[in-house]
């Protein structure tokens, strides 16, 4: 791993995005699934999955997460998904929170790969991220 002892501590915050393409008459059935709700289990999935980051991406720095955040939005035929996390930490929180996008894009195809087959999982990126002096 990376020294960053040295680093002052900072307040970082990072925001990521995914998106998942889908048929529009899954995006109607999101709520109801045969594996159940896909959009609060999504969100669920990829908090859990920030907390975790540093045991999925070798040599990532384990953080004290002050917060995540997973929203989900569903539009005509797509799941748009938004992620962030905020730490005082002496490095950056943008791998946490593509991890959340990540892991809650994947939860969606997941949970309804069983009425599509043509679902599409894109547009994993950071979208922002921010340090402030503490």
């Amino acid at each position: 791993m990376v020294d960053v002892g040295d680093k002052p501590l900072s307040r970082r915050r990072a925001r990521a995005s995914a998106r998942v393409r889908m048929a529009p008459e899954t995006t109607a059935m999101l709520g109801a699934l045969p594996k159940g709700d896909a959009l609060g289990t999504a969100r669920l999935a990829g908090i859990m999955a920030a907390k975790r980051t540093s045991e999925l991406i070798p040599l990532c720095h384990p953080l004290p997460l002050a917060h995540v955040e997973v929203d989900l939005v569903v539009g005509e035929g797509v799941v748009e998904i938004e992620a962030s996390a905020s730490t005082t930490a002496q490095t950056g929180v943008e791998m946490e929170a593509l991890v959340a996008a990540a892991v809650a894009a994947l939860t969606v195809y997941d949970m309804a790969k069983a009425v599509d087959k043509g679902m599409v999982v894109e547009e994993i990126r950071l979208v922002e991220k921010t340090k402030e002096v503490v």
